[in-house]
């Protein structure tokens, strides 16, 4: 088959299939396409079938034989060659973006976008024809040749446009609308032009002193890409046009200095004096981070004269690594200070062509756009697309065609734009506002430009792509080409250009004479407030845990919501007698699970007024079904959300299942908790060894972000955790690594193994006049042993228990102390009860970091003199917290470990082995069989 037989049966193909969608819904097809069918309709009652058919003997045939039967619309002498200009129309709206001028610096590849006349088969003959398929794009009855050059002119040009897979019929139209109508109107007036070069302007003159004055240091610029500053700032001008208030962006090094000075206005001379090594770092308060990774807050006016709050995200070299941190910023700004309104808060997300293509976390971060527990209205993704990442052209960089392909996966429009065009660049900013605020949806922005230098300043990039950088060396920046562009456009510009040309070397001028520039205000908002009531923690506030207990009548009140359905739900048997036995703990044993602990503490922090967030992949039942936050009718699958109905609340509960993502989700949660020191935010893995997935956000966020960025956070981790035979990947929660990220107070880190314990732990969080991350390797067994109770007057009175010491042992009997952290306590002391041991005692280490060392002693102590201590753990000997023990103890206190073998994998996949393991380590702790 021929190429022309090809495309033309494709488009026959898809006629008929839209007439036979027709036929049954009118409605259902796109407006312009019913106009034609109701048109031939029309034709078939007025003419008659047979009539038509008749004439048709010199017509040419339709091209695909299965389509040559009676009825199809292909048959009709006066039809054909309307239909194929509609196809070519369809063509263009679907592949013109393949033959759009979007690159500045190279010529665009054959893609074989097939938008011919002979592709269609129409010929040059057909030019001076007039086809009614002109109205589809608003040029009414015109000639061929006026329809293609305005399909050129659309879809050619500066901008290339990917829309037609949304399947919104609504949001296709509007943007179809936007794209055909609107683009070809836009021609901003002059005060706006002048507003476009000045952004020009400053983004030049910014990387031009950095690159004169500094000679060789890292900066990540922006040239080749400036017209990313007049994008910003129409997107921000718009943006607050529409009602928005608040701005959070995210992104990457390449001109993050630029965005800084040039958009959220932090002073030439701050820059500057992170550039000299002048600015005094406080070390007290961490240990700070390179300039380009820094977080910033600001508020711009807006020429409307409203302000803008803006806020740069900190963020570390893992690219993209920020962008579910910027997701979850923002959703708690939505949740708590907008009220739920989406509208009010928009995030940025400012992406490099090679990282939104690479990074696995794009996709995670995109995959939560439209899900309940994510949702943030609609997030602008801008793309500084540079052709090359690092040293690697795109080539190898991606198997798509785009690197904005991802946006696919959510039907959210992509608009490709020529970064050498400033105009066409504010245009995509204006589409994109409008979109996100019309329909709180995504939507891309690559804007296709070029990297002056290599990857940093001191890099050579003609080792790797010595053909484009030589063309790079000759070519004008944006504000050079965009100064012609308005001189050559006439009188008028003409004047505009040599006016901004006279400013643009002033402002050199000014800023090599280091003119210094006033900052902008910055007016903290009641929400923020919170953060500026706390402060950062001290040694001290370790040795004893705060106050946390709850009344009597709070634990009523929160019971009554955990124990009462609604009238006429009716829940599984399994719930019925759920919901059963946690009545009997709250009024009649008056002793708690974990999961009644749990619940009772998210329930006390409700009636203070705080936020309880909580996300994980099973979190509303619990992973091992214990916790049932949220019940199901048996009949009509309706949720129960018993926290939600909690009489007197004055905060807000909020749980979702997530979707199968850790390195997002736990970036979110992040965010979320960096945003509301008011929240306790929890994210539960499966198991704890899920966690491996999100260990950039643990690294680089987590367990560094005070230290780095002065930035608190509360955030606290469930990682279910111990060895029960279950096999190498759900046994270990990996403490090691924690352990060894643990220092200076940074995280809180816990194996804890009472409920009350739990309970207190969690409201700790929000008592402590500080916040820091809590990393908890949570139990699985324990959620449902016999003795894993807590009577309700552990609630009512006392606080968090660093340690727990042995109270059923005879001091004066014991020769051996056994520590240890986690559910292999209960193990060792049905042994030792089983065994009659009595010379063994038990401490447990409830909390490894900070590590109550002054405890631990003072504990010890209680016992002989030459009292042997060991240290005992389930864990191989190279993984676990012995390590962290030692390291912290051996000063003070000779100590051994007893433990499973070192071990390249966590936990043996036998379980025989893994009994004969367990008991082992149990029997060699409490000295039997020697």
């Amino acid at each position: 088959m021929d190429k022309y037989s090809y495309i033309s049966n494709a488009h026959v193909a898809y006629i008929d299939e839209l007439y036979e969608d027709y036929k049954k819904d009118p409605e259902a097809i796109d407006s312009s396409w019913k106009a034609f069918f109701d048109g031939f309709d029309f034709a078939i009652n007025k003419f008659g079938e047979e009539e038509s058919r008749g004439a048709a003997t010199s017509a040419p045939q339709p091209l695909n034989g299965n389509l040559a039967t009676k009825g199809t619309i292909m048959n009709m002498e006066h039809l054909p060659k309307e239909i194929k200009v509609r196809a070519l129309i369809h063509a263009y709206r679907t592949r013109g973006h393949l033959r759009s001028t979007t690159n500045p610096v190279r010529e665009r590849r054959d893609r074989h976008a097939l938008l011919d006349l002979n592709d269609f088969g129409l010929e040059k003959s057909d030019l001076d024809t007039v086809f009614q398929a002109g109205n589809e794009i608003g040029v009414g009855d015109a000639k061929l040749s006026k329809i293609i050059d305005s399909l050129k002119i659309i879809y050619e040009g500066s901008m290339g446009f990917e829309y037609m897979y949304i399947r919104d019929p609504e949001m296709l139209d509007w943007f179809r609308i936007m794209v055909e109508k609107e683009s070809l109107e836009f021609n901003p007036p002059l005060e706006d032009k002048k507003n476009i070069l000045f952004k020009l302007n400053e983004a030049v003159v910014f990387e031009n002193f950095l690159h004169t004055k500094y000679i060789g240091q890292k900066r990540f610029s922006l040239e080749g890409g400036e017209s990313t500053i007049p994008f910003l700032d129409a997107l921000i001008n718009k943006a607050s046009d529409l009602g928005v208030e608040e701005m959070m962006i995210g992104m990457a090094h390449r001109g993050r200095l630029n965005v800084l000075a040039n958009v959220m206005g932090k002073t030439y001379e701050q820059i500057f004096s992170e550039f000299e090594g002048t600015a005094t770092p406080d070390l007290t308060m961490g240990d700070g981070d390179v300039k380009y990774h820094m977080g910033f807050s600001s508020e711009v006016p807006t020429r409307n004269g409203k302000l803008m709050i803006l806020k740069l995200a900190p963020n570390p070299s893992h690219l993209e690594a920020v962008n579910p941190v910027v997701e979850g910023f923002v959703r708690a700004k939505i949740d708590d200070h907008y009220k739920g309104d989406e509208d009010k808060v928009i995030p940025v997300l400012i992406h490099g062509d090679a990282a939104v293509a690479g990074q696995g976390i794009v996709y995670e971060v995109t995959q939560m756009a439209n899900l309940k527990g994510y949702n943030t209205g609609g997030t602008i993704h801008f793309v500084i697309n540079n052709q090359v990442g690092f040293t690697t052209d795109f080539d190898d960089a991606r198997s798509s065609i785009y690197c904005t392909d991802v946006a696919k996966i959510i039907d959210a429009p992509v608009i490709h734009v020529n970064g050498d065009d400033p105009e066409a660049v504010v245009f995509a900013a204006k589409i994109a506002v409008e979109f996100r605020q019309k329909f709180n949806q995504d939507i891309f922005i690559d804007m296709v430009c070029y990297r002056r230098h290599g990857h940093n300043e001191s890099d050579e990039p003609k080792f790797t792509q010595p053909e484009l950088y030589n063309i790079i060396s000759k070519h004008p920046n944006p504000r050079e080409i965009y100064n012609k562009t308005l001189l050559d456009r006439g009188q008028v510009d003409a004047k505009l250009a040599k006016q901004m040309d006279k400013e643009f070397r002033q402002l050199l001028q000014d800023r090599l004479a280091m003119v210094k520039v006033k900052p902008l205000p910055y007016t903290i908002s009641p929400f923020e407030m919170a953060w500026k009531a706390l402060d950062y923690s001290k040694p001290e506030d370790f040795e004893k845990s705060p106050a946390t207990a709850i009344t009597t009548e709070a634990i009523e009140k929160v019971a009554e919501a955990l124990t009462i359905l609604p009238k006429g739900f009716k829940p599984i048997k399994q719930i019925e007698a759920q919901l059963k036995q946690r009545k009997d703990m709250f009024f009649q044993s008056k002793s708690l699970n974990w999961a009644a602990a749990e619940l009772l503490a998210y329930g006390s922090l409700l009636l203070d007024g705080k936020t309880v967030r909580m996300t994980g992949q099973d979190c509303e039942r619990g992973t091992f079904s214990h916790r049932h936050a949220v019940v199901h009718d048996a009949n009509t699958n309706k949720p129960y959300d018993s926290l939600k109905e909690l009489k007197d609340s004055k905060g807000k509960f909020y749980i979702y299942n997530s979707l199968l993502s850790e390195y997002a989700v736990l970036g979110f949660e992040y965010g979320y908790s960096m945003a509301n020191p008011n929240a306790l935010n929890i994210w539960e893995a499966q198991f704890g060894d899920f966690a491996n997935g999100a260990q950039t956000m643990i690294d680089q966020f987590i367990t560094s972000g005070e230290s780095k960025w002065q930035k608190m956070n509360g955030l606290v981790m469930l990682l279910p955790h111990g060895y029960e035979g279950q096999g190498p990947e759900h046994s270990n929660a990996r403490p090691e690594r924690f352990l060894q990220l643990a220092a200076e107070y940074n995280i809180i880190v816990a194996n804890i193994t009472e409920p009350s314990n739990f309970f207190h732990l969690l409201r700790r969080q929000l008592t402590w006049n500080f916040r820091k991350p809590c990393i908890v390797m949570s139990p699985k067994s324990l959620l449902r042993h016999p003795k894993v109770m807590s009577p309700l007057s552990e609630f009512t009175s006392g606080n968090f228990r660093e340690i727990l010491l042995d109270e059923t042992t005879n001091p004066k009997k014991v020769n051996r102390v056994v520590l240890c952290s986690g559910k292999i306590y209960y193990e060792l002391i049905e042994m030792r009860e089983k065994e009659k041991v009595e010379d063994v005692a038990i401490i447990r280490v409830e909390q490894l970091h900070p590590l109550p060392k002054n405890q631990i002693l003072k504990a010890i102590k209680a016992y002989k003199k030459d009292i042997e201590t060991v240290w005992l753990q389930e864990e191989p000997e190279n993984m676990g917290y012995w390590a962290f023990i030692v390291r912290n103890l051996y000063k003070d206190l000779a100590m051994d470990v007893i433990a499973r073998k070192p071990s390249a994998s966590p936990a043996t996949g036998y379980h025989k082995v893994h009994l004969a393991e367990q008991k082992q380590i149990l029997e060699k702790a409490l000295k039997i069989n020697p």
